[in-house]
């Protein structure tokens, strides 16, 4: 286990301490990134690391810059220097739609992202508009509905009728169309009721475990994001404060003070 204290610009977090935390040969790797939209610079110097088949969950106050850094690996930020590489070749001025089509990185936006107007497997098709031919978007979209017996059971029905759980399955599900390496996923358990957080963070574990997707998510319920992380990272003010397992950021004092109302204490 690595903990890093903080101190100086990225908090005394060196790139080897990174690495070592990273939970193996690290598949995609941030380089001294900062970023940000039109003259604002939001990220300052974060970098971060992350084996393949690993989860990396981000975490801080309002403000971070938490987003942001999804946005930029993703492509929706501008950045201003750093680099962003996957599986060792450097992908950081690819446009979205290469990110997704040659890259293999897939983005589950924060919010209500589904059409609501079409079915249930309209929308999953939609993920596969990069695809050369509507059947292979078919055949995928088959698997998923396949492996996923609560949106099955609906596909044929407008996805405006489905509860918050279902549309974030379906948003995730829809991703997973162009058959991604890497996840970025914003917000998972955003104003959703417990059962539903359940039933996501589960289907997030299976993507990880059982088929060895890599996941950096940012999630507001820091508790439950760190829980199921193997990697946590903290941002404070765009620069990264802290990083340590997932688990044992959950048992840091600070970190009860700061972000999870009060110390664990179980």
């Amino acid at each position: 286990m690595v903990t890093a204290a903080r101190k100086g610009d990225q908090g005394g977090i060196s790139i080897d301490a990174l690495d070592r935390l990273a939970g193996g040969a690290p598949f995609i790797a941030v380089d001294g990134l900062h970023a940000g939209y039109g003259r604002a610079q939001i990220l300052h110097d974060v970098s971060l690391r992350l084996a393949r088949g690993k989860a990396l969950c981000l975490v801080g106050p309002n403000g971070a810059g938490k987003s942001t850094v999804l946005n930029a690996i993703y492509g929706f930020a501008r950045i201003f220097s750093g680099t962003v590489t996957l599986d060792g070749h450097d992908v950081t001025t690819l446009p979205a739609s290469k990110k997704l089509n040659s890259a293999r990185i897939a983005y589950v936006l924060q919010g209500d992202s589904v059409f609501p107007d079409m079915t249930v497997e309209e929308n999953l098709l939609m993920g596969g508009y990069l695809l050369e031919h509507r059947s292979q978007a078919r055949s995928v979209a088959e698997a998923v509905l396949d492996r996923y017996p609560a949106l099955q059971a609906r596909r044929g029905e407008r996805a405006r009728v489905l509860s918050g759980g279902e549309r974030r399955l379906l948003e995730i599900s829809r991703a997973l169309i162009m058959d991604p390496d890497v996840l970025l996923i914003d917000e998972p358990s955003i104003g959703l009721e417990p059962r539903a957080i359940d039933m996501v963070f589960e289907t997030l574990r299976e993507l990880r475990d059982t088929r060895g997707k890599t996941l950096i998510l940012v999630e507001q319920n820091a508790r439950k994001g760190l829980d199921f992380a193997d990697i946590g990272y903290v941002l404070v003010a765009g620069k990264l404060a802290k990083a340590d397992a997932g688990r044992a950021l959950l048992d840091d004092p600070e970190m009860g003070r700061l972000f999870l109302g009060g110390a664990r204490t179980s």
